[in-house]
């Protein structure tokens, strides 16, 4: 199975939050990972902030950072390409979407166009509904309500 990973379904991984071991789950178990470079960036943002909020220390934040960087070695980082932002501009099934997801949304379109062992790995409604109206499944196939981090 192909999976797309969105940032808010590895930020819950990646912070130890409930839904975490689950994202962990369906990261190891897809034959192939994609993930934006946007995901890297949000993720490396997520700790930054938390190490100057207080939520971690510093070293916490190395060592979660060293754990993205060893999981993403194995994935396939999906480039942020001229077609991939023009993509993010046009209108999604559902609107009001934000930048971001709008920008995840593109890149899935661009790597899972119509690849039928494909998913979409987020914790975000907007970019749950979105994929769906899209075509994509999207895992997990139960969301409980998660934090936005952006």
């Amino acid at each position: 199975m192909n999976l797309y990973a969105e940032s808010s379904a590895v930020l819950a991984w990646l912070l130890g939050e409930s839904r975490g071991d689950a994202v962990r789950g369906m990261l190891s178990e897809a034959s192939v990972v994609y993930s934006s470079e946007l995901t890297l960036v949000e993720c490396g943002r997520a700790l930054v902030r938390g190490v100057a909020t207080g939520a971690f220390p510093e070293t916490e934040a190395s060592v979660r950072q060293r754990r993205l960087d060893a999981a993403a070695r194995g994935w396939d980082r999906v480039r942020l390409t001229a077609r991939i932002l023009d993509r993010a501009r046009r209108p999604f099934p559902r609107e009001p979407i934000r930048t971001l997801d709008a920008i995840h949304l593109a890149a899935a379109l661009a790597v899972l166009p119509e690849a039928q062992d494909s998913q979409i790995l987020t914790l975000d409604d907007s970019v749950r509904a979105n994929a769906a109206l899209l075509g994509f499944k999207v895992v997990p196939e139960e969301n409980r309500p998660a934090a936005r981090r952006r």
